[in-house]
This record gives structure tokens, C-alpha cells and sequence, in this order.
């Protein structure tokens, strides 16, 4: 007589025989799967269905949307944009918004407030803020808009409250947390930002002027810097000429505006003017015998030549050392591969005065 575990035994070897083998499934790479991918079939027919690719080498910059109609026979091409985040349809008025922000005065520093409001601050001590400031950045990989929004708080921040001297760096670092936060897509955190400080100050400290900072503000935390400027500018400023040194002339460009950071008298000029005249300074060091402003470039940032002139000798002296010599983060920063070693450029001495007049 069968016990019942025997009789369980039997059926599990009958049911095992009856079963069909499956083979084991082999792993496939993602480039290596066939183009006869089924589409989703989607219940609801407002919405079409996408045609996958097959390849992933097929996904680039350049985003191409294929719709297929109700039987899924034929596939049409609905729009292909060159680059996207060029926005090219609303460039104008992208443009005009922010040259109307720049000018708003909650958004400016006071061009004279060490003067004015200041007793501890000088030039020289902001200079050495920014100095360090832009080793900061470097050191945890934070984005050149970070620093650049950084400085901007700062400078408005000081057009607001008298800070005293060992207060200062607390600021920088207040800032630039509240710069990352608003930028970074993992910013570093209140205790790397301590850290960095040597623990001159605490948490508590930081997060007190962070709030501080962000009240005297009144949470304006967005505008426009030179750096946002430069990148539109920078194309229209490379013209007709060799794009081989497409890289090269825009790094150039923002290495000659973030040296603006480290100028107190560069607070007078608005950011989109600065922005030009790193375009024209970076025009006339790769191109020295060609006129470094044109009709296009004019009419494109609103400012003819003359109105340069100021912002572009000072940026010229910032190239030179002539002006923050002592200074060196920015120019060891631009040193580097990545930046194309725009700082090694050579330049001529002056500028002709030529070049600041209308053709």
C-alpha cells in the first residue's frame, strides 16, 4: 500500500515529465536588441503611440518624435529642433525679460556700498572673499552659475547690512549654500560647507545667516548674472570666423567675466554689459587685427562701442594682472585642459583707440 507521500512523489514526477523545457534566457546588451520591438498599445485613442528605436546609438541632441497613425502603418516626422535648450522661436523675448530683470533695482547691488554702509569691508577684502570663494567652488565641482549667484548675494546682501570683518567669510559661505541650493542638483551640505571653513563657525551660525541672507533678500534668489549673458553672446560673437576655436573663445569669454567678479568697481556695470565687453576683449585677444564689434553684435546686445569702453579696459587690466595681481584662483582655474589654458593667451599691451570708435 502507497503512503501518501509517495503517491505526492509520483505526481510531481508526472507533472515535472509533462512540463515542456524551458530553455535558459540569455542576457541581451541594449544595442543588440532587434528592431521588432511591439509598440504599447495605449487605450486611449487621443494619445499616439511612439515607435521605439532600435539602436541606442540612434538617441543624440537631437530629439525626433515619430508618430504612427490609427492602424500603425505609416510613421511621419512631427518636429526636429537643433538644440532645444536654445529656444530659438523665443530668443527675443527670452532676452528682453532679462534686461528688464537686471535693471530691477531689488535685484542690484549698491555700486558704492563699501563707501556708503561699510566700516570693516574694503575692496582688497572682497576681492579675497571671491579669491577663496572660487576654490571653493572647485573643490566641491559646484557650477560657475553657483558662484556667480553666490557673489551677487553677497554684494546685495552688503548693500543691506553692515557685516564686520571676521563675519565676512560666514557670509561667502551662507551665500554660496543658498546659491547651491538653488542651482545644484546635489548641493553640498551645511556640514561640508563648515568643514571648509575649518570650523571657524558651527552650524547654528551658518543657518542663522543663511536666514538672514534669505530675509534681507526678500527670497529674490533668481537674476541674471554675466555668466548668463556671456552664453548667448558668445555665439553671436563667433560669427564667420574658424570654429575650430569655437571651445576656445567661449572659455576665454567667461574666464574674462568671472575676473569681473573679483573688481569692486565692476558693481556700476550692468551684467549684460559685461558680458559684452568680455566678448569684444575676447574678440580682439584670438583676433587682434579684425574690429572686435559689428553691427550684428551691437544691435543684438543693445550696446554700441563706446558704451564698452570703461568695462572693457578694466576687464583688459584684469587679463594682465594689472589690476587683482594678487588674486590667482581664476587664473589657475582657466590654466587647466578642460578650459582650453585660455589664461596663458598672450594680449597686447593696449587697445587701440580706433576699436572704440563707430565704423
Amino acid at each position: 500500500m502507497e503512503t501518501r507521500a509517495a503517491k505526492r512523489n509520483a505526481n510531481s514526477v508526472d507533472i515535472t515529465d509533462a512540463q515542456i523545457p524551458n530553455p535558459k534566457k540569455q542576457r541581451v546588451v541594449l544595442g543588440e536588441i532587434s528592431s521588432n520591438v511591439p509598440t504599447v498599445t495605449v487605450r486611449n485613442p487621443r494619445v499616439k503611440r511612439v515607435a521605439a528605436t532600435n539602436t541606442l546609438s540612434s538617441v543624440d541632441s537631437n530629439f525626433d518624435a515619430v508618430a504612427s497613425d490609427s492602424d500603425a502603418k505609416s510613421t511621419t516626422i512631427v518636429k526636429k529642433f537643433s538644440d532645444p535648450q536654445k529656444c530659438e522661436p523665443f530668443v527675443n523675448d527670452i532676452y528682453s525679460y532679462l534686461c528688464k530683470m537686471e535693471r530691477e533695482s531689488k535685484r542690484r547691488p549698491m555700486f558704492n556700498y563699501i563707501e556708503r554702509l561699510q566700516w570693516d569691508v574694503t575692496p582688497h577684502m572682497r576681492g579675497i572673499l571671491v579669491d577663496w570663494l572660487v576654490e571653493v567652488a572647485e573643490e566641491y565641482k559646484l557650477l560657475s552659475e553657483t558662484l556667480f549667484l553666490s557673489i551677487s548675494y553677497i554684494d546685495r546682501f552688503l548693500s543691506l547690512n553692515r557685516v564686520s570683518k571676521p563675519r565676512l567669510q560666514l557670509l561667502g559661505v551662507s551665500s554660496m549654500l543658498i546659491a547651491a541650493k538653488y542651482e545644484e542638483i546635489t548641493p553640498p551640505h551645511v556640514e561640508d560647507f563648515v568643514l571648509i571653513t575649518d570650523n571657524t563657525y558651527d552650524m547654528a551660525e551658518v543657518v542663522e545667516m543663511e536666514a538672514d541672507i534669505l530675509k534681507s533678500l526678500s527670497f529674490e534668489m533668481g537674476n541674471p548674472t554675466a555668466k548668463t549673458f556671456a552664453r548667448r553672446f558668445t555665439g553671436i560673437g563667433l560669427e564667420n570666423n574658424n570654429n575650430a576655436k569655437k571651445l576656445q573663445f567661449e572659455c576665454l569669454c567667461y574666464y574674462l567675466v568671472e575676473l569681473s567678479l573679483l573688481e569692486y568697481c565692476c558693481l556700476k556695470f550692468l551684467p549684460s554689459l559685461v558680458a559684452a565687453s568680455a566678448t569684444f576683449l575676447a574678440r580682439y585677444i584670438i583676433w587682434p587685427k579684425v574690429h572686435p564689434w559689428s553691427s550684428t553684435l551691437c544691435k543684438s546686445t543693445g550696446y554700441n562701442v563706446a558704451e564698452l569702453k570703461e568695462c572693457v579696459l578694466i576687464l583688459h587690466d584684469l587679463y594682465l594682472a594689472r589690476r587683482g595681481g594678487a588674486f590667482n584662483a581664476i587664473r589657475e582655474k582657466y590654466k587647466q585642459h578642460k578650459f582650453k589654458y585660455v589664461a596663458h593667451m598672450p594680449s597686447p599691451p593696449q587697445i587701440p583707440s580706433s576699436f572704440f570708435e563707430e565704423e
